[in-house]
């Protein structure tokens, strides 16, 4: 339970860097570069980590299809994610980020052959209502930000579900290597197509290789935490990220958070905590 602990703080502090140095870096550069040079840097660590550790002959091309699907879903939620967060509070973003699991839920009978039952549909009303509360859309003029953020919570869903799926045959270094590989190319066409992609200035470079490193290794850390213990107990862990990046938010960008983004996020929270505790029951049920 501690190791668990100890590595969603490394999560949970990896994402909340990775926030603060996306929002410095979509200053200069426009969300297609960011995840061109991010990816970029990523490729390079992927090899050489997995030359290290002896894993690069797991790398392969036999789920090319699945690999191409999961990070097209992945890099169109990363992008409305990183253009989220220079258009509303840190926070907000966050707090809309966490119906992704919702998300997974709903549309996982669909692609992974699972029930859709009562519970589930009642999760993802739930989860709306929060979406409801932490947006407060005025029906007369719907905020770019809060669309973006609810949208990349949906591409960060249908990666899960098709990381979910590869992990059944596929090792973490074959994964993450078409991650950054693909969404390497994936950002060269998207930042070149009007024939120019943004040099980062020199002062802008560590924030540009913040991004990538903490990228990885939130999702390193978060993947080794549920190693260590249950989804029931690792994931309720990562609501700790909403209030570290409101007070980033306002040490940095002089933000204000609204009472109703924590009241929004808790019933999102609630939402989630039904769906992992009834899967955790549903598990014990067949073990």
């Amino acid at each position: 339970m501690r190791l668990a602990a100890l590595w969603m703080t490394g999560a949970i502090v990896s994402f909340s860097a990775m926030a603060v140095a996306g929002r410095k870096v979509t200053a200069e550069l426009d969300t297609f570069e960011l995840m061109t040079y991010r990816s970029i840097i990523s490729l390079v660590l992927v090899l050489a980590i997995a030359a290290y550790a002896g894993t690069l002959n797991q790398i392969n091309a036999r789920s090319i299809r699945l690999h191409t699907i999961r990070n097209l879903s992945h890099f169109a939620g990363q992008n409305m994610w990183f253009a989220a967060i220079t258009m509303i509070p840190l926070a907000q973003v966050v707090a809309l980020e966490f119906t992704s699991p919702i998300w997974v839920a709903l549309l996982a009978p669909f692609f992974l052959s699972e029930r859709l039952t009562p519970l589930r549909i009642f999760v993802a009303i739930l989860g709306f209502v929060g979406v409801l509360v932490v947006a407060r859309p005025d029906v007369s003029h719907i905020e770019l930000g809060s669309l973006l953020a609810s949208g990349a919570a949906i591409g960060f869903a249908g990666s899960a579900i098709a990381t979910k799926r590869l992990t059944r045959h596929e090792s973490i270094t074959c994964i993450l290597f078409w991650l950054a590989l693909m969404q390497a190319f994936f950002g060269l066409v998207t930042a070149g197509w009007d024939g120019q992609i943004t040099i980062p200035s020199v002062k802008l470079l560590p924030w540009v290789a913040l991004v990538s490193v903490t990228g990885l290794g939130a999702h390193f850390c978060l993947t080794t935490a549920l190693r260590q213990a249950p989804a029931v107990i690792v994931m309720p862990m990562d609501f700790a990220r909403l209030p570290l990046v409101a007070m980033l938010g306002i040490a940095f960008f002089s933000e204000t958070v609204d009472i109703w983004v924590f009241v929004g996020a808790a019933i999102i929270f609630g939402a989630n905590y039904l769906n992992i505790a009834a899967e955790a029951r549903r598990n014990r049920a067949l073990t």
